[in-house]
């Protein structure tokens, strides 16, 4: 996981990935490779998406069902 320090900015750490994600699936969930397509312009590469996404399941605000949708776990 990239966090941000002298070398990485905020914006290409993993902790600026986790909102957009959460942004993305906050109104209906989305199969993993669909969510990652969408991601993919802000990522340099796959395991930018790995980092956040195992933080946010980590974290418990993500989850992924038995048809392989990631979906919001956060309560409002």
């Amino acid at each position: 996981m990239l966090l941000p320090n002298k070398l990485y900015s905020y914006e290409r750490s993993s902790l600026a990935l986790m909102p957009k994600i959460l942004r993305l699936i906050e109104h209906q969930p989305m199969q993993v490779a669909e969510l990652y397509r969408a991601m993919q312009q802000h990522m340099d590469d796959g395991t930018d998406f790995m980092s956040a996404m195992d933080c946010l399941y980590a974290l418990q605000a993500v989850d992924i069902n038995d048809e392989g949708e990631v979906f919001i776990c956060l309560s409002r």
